[in-house]
């Protein structure tokens, strides 16, 4: 727990644009504290909050604290991505200690800020919504054609703080703790790890969907959403499409047991 704890803590270069996402590996040895992970939250700010506060009550009944990993798409179709991401920017009220992995939506939402002329696809995808939360009508702001969006630009500059810029820029494309493999989408089946693209890390459906990792790891992913919580093959998704159904799942992995909150 110490370990991960100074990493967090510990400030790091935002990369260069085109170079791969961190990754963050723990080592093999199971983790001797509790984690807790969060699905896909999409804008749904109370809901996080609620997510946050049952995970601080079993923390206070337990005794025992841990690391909690959002698995990302913190923006888009829900009406409070701005909000979401100021609320991960600052430290928790609560004391939670978080780790926030990369979804796809933030992955391109930042791309959108520095080209949105290369990235206009994302605006269908539920970034209208993120752009209204801050203060950001696309349609009185005018969309031209491609290479004419340079007034677009200067008003994404204006509106969307730096902080908020360097928190989707330095967000992790996966977490390791012992066999458990935190990430937003999943991972292409027997392929080793370290060969593994960020681009399937958060955008894979099928293969891994039905045939898992087939690798010696419990991968703990969001991105699909389904009614309930998902268990696959040496895989558990816990994206319960909060935007559209109002629930966040949380999952707790304890001893090599896990359960929902």
């Amino acid at each position: 727990m110490r370990k991960l704890l100074t990493w967090l803590s510990q400030k790091r270069p935002a990369p260069e644009q085109a170079a791969p996402r961190r990754r963050i590996d723990m080592g093999d040895n199971p983790p001797a504290y509790p984690i807790y992970a969060i699905g896909d939250i999409h804008g749904c700010m109370d809901q996080l909050q609620r997510a946050e506060e049952k995970i601080a009550t079993d923390i206070e009944v337990s005794g025992q604290s841990g690391p909690v990993v959002l698995l990302g798409d913190y923006v888009d179709r829900g009406s409070a991505s701005s909000q979401v991401i100021e609320h991960l920017v600052n430290p928790s009220a609560l004391g939670l200690k978080r780790v926030p992995l990369c979804g796809n939506h933030d992955d391109i939402f930042g791309k959108f800020i520095e080209e949105p002329d290369l990235h206009l696809e994302w605006l269908a995808l539920g970034g209208e919504q993120t752009l209204m939360s801050y203060g950001i009508d696309i349609h009185h702001v005018g969309l031209r054609q491609r290479g004419r969006n340079s007034k677009l630009k200067h008003v994404l500059a204006e509106a969307i703080p730096l902080s908020h810029k360097q928190f989707l820029e330095n967000l992790p494309i996966h977490l390791k703790i012992g066999q458990y493999l935190f990430v937003h989408a999943g991972i292409r089946p027997e392929i080793p790890l370290q060969r593994q693209t960020d681009e399937d890390m958060m955008w894979i459906r099928e293969p891994f969907l039905k045939e898992g990792p087939k690798l010696p790891l419990m991968v703990i992913h969001g991105h699909t959403p389904q009614p309930m919580p998902d268990l696959g093959p040496h895989r558990i998704g816990i994206d319960t499409g909060a935007f559209y159904t109002g629930k966040l799942t949380v999952l707790k992995i304890d001893g090599g047991q896990t359960r929902f909150l």
